[in-house]
């Protein structure tokens, strides 16, 4: 189905592709939304729709917790644009921080507030401080990885059509141990479909077993790569530092930096990911009108 011009949206389908990757793969801030399959994958949780504004960008509509938000990626629309829009959405989510740069003055003219969101923050990290974690900062990781390496025969793989069937096993595992679906159906989906996505990952064994993988794609002109999915299995001590590392190191070097994504506000998965000494922050900001146009049924 093709993109419909605004006023008009349709729910995301596989054939958006060919519309959406190009423009999104060309964005340089690095938002992990901003791809491709960011948005397929999650257009059910979300409700995504998307529309493209003629001579401007495209739109990407969804929902969460009720309310209706709104994303452009590729640039801010006309302020005649934005008005219409807020008449059925509350807020614009993850404004890059080049558009907030460039926008912010003009927003709050129109009489918009612009926010930093930090909870939708990505983490940023060197690809050579994941890949070697040198120095006293990455002791204790150290320590963990060498803890497994010494404790387990261990084996990675690129992941291909020959073992994605045991990346599947891995997750089904993982979803069994957790008791939750979490993110299982994208996930899934990502597996099933890397390829079209233009997705790549490893896929770990331990003592000959499947027991992890990770699965992620280059953004920001190939200048960084977005790792979207880390899932492991079974009781082994140091595997999610092991696979950080392995993946890593297994990454080409014009990868300059790893975005492992943000933290939701979760304050112990914020501080898992400070552990990691991030050298940076992909920054987003919200967009909503000082007087909402759209309010949401109680």
């Amino acid at each position: 189905m093709p993109i419909p011009e605004y006023p008009e949206f349709a729910p995301v389908t596989l054939d958006m592709r060919d519309d959406l990757y190009p423009a999104l793969n060309l964005l340089a801030d690095g938002v992990s939304e901003f791809t491709f399959s960011g948005i397929y994958l999650f257009r059910d949780t979300y409700k995504y729709a998307a529309s493209h504004i003629s001579g401007s960008t495209y739109v990407i509509s969804g929902e969460k917790r009720g309310e209706r938000f709104f994303f452009t990626p590729c640039c801010v629309p006309p302020n005649a644009t934005l008005e219409r829009l807020f008449e059925d959405h509350c807020y614009l989510k993850n404004m890059s921080e080049s558009q907030c740069k460039a926008e912010r003055i003009r927003l709050e003219a129109a009489g918009y507030e612009v926010h930093e969101d930090r909870d939708n923050f990505d983490y940023l990290y060197e690809r050579k401080d994941l890949a070697e974690l040198s120095g006293k900062a990455y002791h204790k990781k150290r320590n963990l990885v060498n803890a497994f390496l010494n404790s387990y025969a261990y084996e990675q793989k690129e992941l291909d059509g020959s073992n994605v069937a045991d990346a599947l096993s891995v997750l089904d595992g993982w979803r069994a141990e957790k008791g939750i679906d979490g993110d299982y159906a994208a996930a899934r989906e990502a597996l099933e479909l890397y390829e079209r996505l233009g997705m790549r990952g490893a896929v770990y064994y331990v003592d000959g077993k499947p027991a992890g993988y990770a699965l992620g794609e280059p953004i920001a002109k190939a200048r960084m790569f977005a790792v979207h999915f880390e899932k492991a299995v079974g009781d082994y001590k140091g595997i999610y530092q092991f696979i950080n590392q392995a993946f890593a190191q297994a990454l080409p070097p014009y990868f300059r930096q790893v975005n492992r994504e943000q933290d939701l506000g979760d304050e112990g998965l914020r501080q898992a990911k400070m552990t990691y000494r991030p050298s940076g922050f992909v920054r987003k900001y919200r967009v909503m009108p000082t007087k909402p146009a759209f309010l949401p049924e109680a």
